[in-house]
Protein backbone atom coordinates (compact mmCIF):
# COMPACT_ATOMS: atom_id res chain seq x y z
CA UNK A 1 0.00 0.00 0.00
CA UNK A 2 2.73 2.62 0.76
CA UNK A 3 4.37 1.97 -2.46
CA UNK A 4 1.37 2.15 -4.80
CA UNK A 5 0.89 5.47 -2.88
CA UNK A 6 4.57 6.79 -3.40
CA UNK A 7 4.33 5.51 -7.07
CA UNK A 8 4.69 8.34 -9.75
CA UNK A 9 1.98 9.13 -11.56
CA UNK A 10 3.36 12.49 -13.24
CA UNK A 11 7.22 13.30 -13.45
CA UNK A 12 8.17 16.78 -14.90
CA UNK A 13 11.59 18.28 -13.90
CA UNK A 14 11.55 18.85 -9.93
CA UNK A 15 7.63 18.15 -10.05
CA UNK A 16 6.57 14.73 -9.10
CA UNK A 17 3.12 13.87 -8.33
CA UNK A 18 2.11 10.50 -6.75
CA UNK A 19 -0.92 8.66 -5.80
CA UNK A 20 -0.79 9.91 -2.20
CA UNK A 21 -0.05 13.43 -3.07
CA UNK A 22 -3.29 13.46 -5.78
CA UNK A 23 -5.12 11.25 -2.33
CA UNK A 24 -4.31 14.61 -0.37
CA UNK A 25 -5.56 17.09 -3.04
CA UNK A 26 -8.39 15.45 -3.72
CA UNK A 27 -9.30 15.65 0.12
CA UNK A 28 -8.11 19.23 0.52
CA UNK A 29 -10.16 19.93 -2.60
CA UNK A 30 -13.49 18.16 -1.03
CA UNK A 31 -12.32 19.58 2.99
CA UNK A 32 -12.47 22.85 1.27
CA UNK A 33 -15.88 22.71 -0.60
CA UNK A 34 -17.92 21.14 2.63
CA UNK A 35 -15.82 23.84 4.68
CA UNK A 36 -17.36 26.63 2.26
CA UNK A 37 -20.46 25.52 2.37
CA UNK A 38 -20.78 25.27 5.79
CA UNK A 39 -19.61 28.68 6.09
CA UNK A 40 -21.94 30.07 3.77
CA UNK A 41 -24.68 27.90 5.63
CA UNK A 42 -23.91 29.59 9.02
CA UNK A 43 -23.32 33.17 7.66
CA UNK A 44 -26.66 32.93 5.65
CA UNK A 45 -28.36 32.15 8.62
CA UNK A 46 -26.84 34.60 10.74
CA UNK A 47 -27.55 37.44 8.50
CA UNK A 48 -30.83 36.47 7.53
CA UNK A 49 -33.33 39.06 7.01
CA UNK A 50 -36.84 39.44 8.09
CA UNK A 51 -37.91 39.18 4.39
CA UNK A 52 -35.95 35.97 3.89
CA UNK A 53 -33.37 37.45 1.66
CA UNK A 54 -29.70 38.11 1.82
CA UNK A 55 -28.55 42.01 1.71
CA UNK A 56 -26.74 42.42 -1.53
CA UNK A 57 -23.15 43.57 0.19
CA UNK A 58 -23.77 40.05 2.59
CA UNK A 59 -23.76 38.56 -0.94
CA UNK A 60 -20.41 40.60 -1.51
CA UNK A 61 -19.02 39.13 1.37
CA UNK A 62 -19.39 35.72 1.28
CA UNK A 63 -18.67 35.25 -2.01
CA UNK A 64 -14.81 37.41 -1.21
CA UNK A 65 -14.64 34.56 1.05
CA UNK A 66 -15.25 31.74 -1.26
CA UNK A 67 -12.34 33.15 -3.47
CA UNK A 68 -10.47 33.93 -0.31
CA UNK A 69 -10.28 29.94 0.82
CA UNK A 70 -10.21 28.44 -2.81
CA UNK A 71 -7.09 30.96 -3.62
CA UNK A 72 -5.13 29.36 -0.54
CA UNK A 73 -6.71 25.54 -1.04
CA UNK A 74 -5.04 25.77 -4.27
CA UNK A 75 -1.64 26.75 -2.70
CA UNK A 76 -2.21 23.96 -0.77
CA UNK A 77 -2.95 21.65 -3.11
CA UNK A 78 0.10 22.89 -5.51
CA UNK A 79 2.70 21.96 -2.75
CA UNK A 80 1.25 19.00 -1.58
CA UNK A 81 2.10 17.90 -4.95
CA UNK A 82 5.23 19.33 -4.90
CA UNK A 83 5.06 22.51 -7.17
CA UNK A 84 6.73 25.34 -5.37
CA UNK A 85 4.55 28.28 -5.68
CA UNK A 86 7.59 31.02 -4.97
CA UNK A 87 9.44 29.72 -7.68
CA UNK A 88 6.21 29.37 -9.83
CA UNK A 89 5.10 33.53 -9.01
CA UNK A 90 8.73 34.32 -9.82
CA UNK A 91 9.67 32.55 -12.80
CA UNK A 92 6.27 33.59 -14.13
CA UNK A 93 6.54 37.18 -13.50
CA UNK A 94 7.60 38.16 -16.98
CA UNK A 95 5.33 36.27 -18.41
CA UNK A 96 2.61 37.81 -16.47
CA UNK A 97 3.68 41.21 -17.18
CA UNK A 98 3.48 40.45 -21.22
CA UNK A 99 -0.56 38.80 -20.55
CA UNK A 100 -1.51 41.47 -18.85
CA UNK A 101 -0.59 44.37 -21.34
CA UNK A 102 -2.14 41.68 -24.01
CA UNK A 103 -5.45 41.34 -21.52
CA UNK A 104 -5.32 44.78 -20.11
CA UNK A 105 -9.27 45.07 -20.23
CA UNK A 106 -10.19 41.78 -18.72
CA UNK A 107 -7.51 42.41 -15.36
CA UNK A 108 -9.31 45.75 -15.60
CA UNK A 109 -12.42 44.17 -15.21
CA UNK A 110 -10.95 41.85 -12.23
CA UNK A 111 -9.65 44.57 -10.28
CA UNK A 112 -13.43 46.11 -10.93
CA UNK A 113 -15.27 43.31 -8.94
CA UNK A 114 -12.81 43.43 -6.00
CA UNK A 115 -13.81 47.00 -5.73
CA UNK A 116 -17.62 46.26 -6.28
CA UNK A 117 -17.19 43.66 -4.06
CA UNK A 118 -15.15 45.78 -1.12
CA UNK A 119 -17.22 48.68 -1.58
CA UNK A 120 -20.81 47.66 -2.48
CA UNK A 121 -21.41 50.64 -4.60
CA UNK A 122 -23.16 47.90 -6.61
CA UNK A 123 -24.92 45.14 -5.12
CA UNK A 124 -26.91 42.07 -6.10
CA UNK A 125 -30.77 43.29 -6.35
CA UNK A 126 -29.89 46.28 -6.99
CA UNK A 127 -31.53 48.61 -9.45
CA UNK A 128 -29.27 50.45 -11.59
CA UNK A 129 -29.46 52.69 -14.81
CA UNK A 130 -26.48 51.24 -16.59
CA UNK A 131 -25.20 51.72 -20.49
CA UNK A 132 -28.91 53.58 -21.23
CA UNK A 133 -30.60 50.67 -19.90
CA UNK A 134 -32.81 49.85 -16.48
CA UNK A 135 -31.36 46.60 -15.34
CA UNK A 136 -31.40 44.48 -11.68
CA UNK A 137 -28.33 43.17 -10.60
CA UNK A 138 -28.05 39.40 -9.94
CA UNK A 139 -24.84 38.55 -9.31
CA UNK A 140 -21.89 39.99 -8.89
CA UNK A 141 -18.42 37.96 -9.40
CA UNK A 142 -15.20 39.03 -10.14
CA UNK A 143 -14.77 39.66 -13.95
CA UNK A 144 -17.92 39.99 -15.04
CA UNK A 145 -21.79 40.93 -13.46
CA UNK A 146 -25.22 39.30 -14.33
CA UNK A 147 -28.08 41.85 -15.33
CA UNK A 148 -31.67 41.54 -16.11
CA UNK A 149 -33.47 43.91 -18.26
CA UNK A 150 -37.34 45.03 -18.06
CA UNK A 151 -37.87 42.74 -20.54
CA UNK A 152 -36.46 39.81 -18.74
CA UNK A 153 -33.47 39.64 -20.88
CA UNK A 154 -30.02 38.13 -19.27
CA UNK A 155 -26.75 40.53 -19.77
CA UNK A 156 -23.63 40.12 -19.10
CA UNK A 157 -21.94 43.33 -17.82
CA UNK A 158 -18.08 43.91 -17.59
CA UNK A 159 -17.19 45.32 -14.14
CA UNK A 160 -15.38 48.13 -15.30
CA UNK A 161 -18.60 49.56 -16.66
CA UNK A 162 -19.89 49.98 -13.10
CA UNK A 163 -16.68 51.33 -11.92
CA UNK A 164 -15.32 53.86 -14.50
CA UNK A 165 -18.54 54.82 -16.31
CA UNK A 166 -21.64 57.11 -14.70
CA UNK A 167 -24.28 55.30 -13.20
CA UNK A 168 -27.41 55.55 -11.55
CA UNK A 169 -27.99 53.54 -8.50
CA UNK A 170 -31.83 53.38 -7.88
CA UNK A 171 -31.34 51.51 -4.95
CA UNK A 172 -29.39 53.30 -2.70
CA UNK A 173 -31.95 55.50 -2.18
CA UNK A 174 -33.35 55.38 0.90
CA UNK A 175 -36.34 57.18 0.00
CA UNK A 176 -39.55 56.21 -3.05
CA UNK A 177 -38.46 57.28 -6.20
CA UNK A 178 -41.16 60.52 -7.75
CA UNK A 179 -42.33 59.26 -11.18
CA UNK A 180 -45.29 61.11 -13.44
CA UNK A 181 -47.44 60.62 -16.25
CA UNK A 182 -48.38 63.39 -18.60
CA UNK A 183 -51.99 63.68 -19.97
CA UNK A 184 -53.42 66.23 -22.38
CA UNK A 185 -57.25 67.24 -22.04
CA UNK A 186 -59.26 69.06 -24.11
CA UNK A 187 -59.76 72.89 -23.52
CA UNK A 188 -63.32 72.76 -22.93
CA UNK A 189 -62.40 70.14 -19.63
CA UNK A 190 -63.25 71.34 -16.09
CA UNK A 191 -59.27 71.75 -14.11
CA UNK A 192 -61.18 70.91 -11.20
CA UNK A 193 -62.39 67.05 -12.63
CA UNK A 194 -59.31 66.28 -14.09
CA UNK A 195 -57.71 66.90 -11.28
CA UNK A 196 -59.71 64.67 -9.26
CA UNK A 197 -60.12 62.26 -11.38
CA UNK A 198 -56.68 62.07 -11.76
CA UNK A 199 -55.34 61.62 -8.34
CA UNK A 200 -58.73 59.61 -7.44
CA UNK A 201 -57.07 56.95 -10.44
CA UNK A 202 -53.40 57.27 -8.31
CA UNK A 203 -54.97 56.86 -5.02
CA UNK A 204 -56.52 53.43 -6.22
CA UNK A 205 -53.51 51.71 -7.31
CA UNK A 206 -51.71 49.75 -4.37
CA UNK A 207 -47.97 50.79 -5.56
CA UNK A 208 -48.50 54.08 -4.99
CA UNK A 209 -47.80 55.39 -1.92
CA UNK A 210 -50.45 56.89 -0.36
CA UNK A 211 -48.56 58.26 2.90
CA UNK A 212 -48.47 62.09 3.98
CA UNK A 213 -44.89 62.72 2.94
CA UNK A 214 -45.59 60.87 -0.56
CA UNK A 215 -49.08 61.82 -1.50
CA UNK A 216 -49.80 61.76 -5.75
CA UNK A 217 -50.64 65.25 -6.89
CA UNK A 218 -51.34 66.95 -10.28
CA UNK A 219 -49.48 69.97 -11.70
CA UNK A 220 -50.83 72.17 -15.04
CA UNK A 221 -47.71 71.64 -16.95
CA UNK A 222 -48.47 74.03 -20.18
CA UNK A 223 -51.38 75.41 -22.32
CA UNK A 224 -50.12 73.15 -25.51
CA UNK A 225 -51.69 73.91 -28.87
CA UNK A 226 -54.80 71.91 -28.84
CA UNK A 227 -54.77 70.80 -24.89
CA UNK A 228 -54.08 71.52 -21.58
CA UNK A 229 -51.50 69.06 -20.39
CA UNK A 230 -51.70 67.59 -16.79
CA UNK A 231 -48.91 65.58 -15.05
CA UNK A 232 -49.47 63.43 -12.39
CA UNK A 233 -46.59 63.28 -9.98
CA UNK A 234 -46.97 60.01 -7.76
CA UNK A 235 -44.19 57.67 -5.65
CA UNK A 236 -43.53 54.53 -5.72
CA UNK A 237 -41.19 51.55 -4.66
CA UNK A 238 -41.87 49.43 -7.61
CA UNK A 239 -38.80 50.97 -9.48
CA UNK A 240 -38.25 47.74 -11.67
CA UNK A 241 -41.22 47.34 -12.64
CA UNK A 242 -42.53 51.01 -12.69
CA UNK A 243 -43.46 50.74 -16.56
CA UNK A 244 -46.39 48.83 -15.97
CA UNK A 245 -47.60 50.39 -12.83
CA UNK A 246 -47.55 53.42 -15.56
CA UNK A 247 -49.56 51.61 -18.27
CA UNK A 248 -52.13 50.15 -15.16
CA UNK A 249 -52.29 53.69 -14.36
CA UNK A 250 -53.00 55.33 -18.09
CA UNK A 251 -55.43 52.34 -18.79
CA UNK A 252 -57.19 53.83 -15.61
CA UNK A 253 -57.33 57.37 -16.63
CA UNK A 254 -58.52 56.55 -19.64
CA UNK A 255 -61.30 54.80 -18.31
CA UNK A 256 -62.24 57.50 -16.00
CA UNK A 257 -61.76 59.80 -18.63
CA UNK A 258 -64.41 58.35 -20.55
CA UNK A 259 -66.79 58.33 -17.54
CA UNK A 260 -66.71 61.57 -16.68
CA UNK A 261 -66.81 62.76 -20.66
CA UNK A 262 -63.44 64.00 -20.63
CA UNK A 263 -61.75 64.24 -23.92
CA UNK A 264 -58.12 63.52 -24.89
CA UNK A 265 -57.62 65.39 -27.75
CA UNK A 266 -55.48 64.48 -31.16
CA UNK A 267 -53.38 66.68 -33.53
CA UNK A 268 -56.27 67.58 -36.53
CA UNK A 269 -54.69 68.45 -39.43
CA UNK A 270 -56.22 70.85 -42.07
CA UNK A 271 -55.25 70.21 -45.76
CA UNK A 272 -55.61 72.77 -48.13
CA UNK A 273 -55.94 71.65 -51.78
CA UNK A 274 -53.76 74.07 -54.27
CA UNK A 275 -56.54 75.79 -57.34
CA UNK A 276 -55.45 73.95 -60.11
Amino acid sequence: MKELLHRDILSWGAVSVTFGSLLKALMIFIFTYALLRGISYVVRRSIRRKDDSIDGRQASVIQLIRYFVWAIALSFILQTMGIDITFLVASSAALLVGVGLGLQNIFKDFVSGIVLLLEGTVQVGDIVEADGMIVMVNEVSLRTSRVTTRDDNVIIFPNHKFVEEKIVNWTNNLHPTRFSILVGVDYSSDAALVTKVMLDCARQHTDILAEEKYLPFVRLEEFDDSSLNFSLIFFSFNLFRIENVKSELRLKLLDAFRANNITIPFPQRVIHRAAE
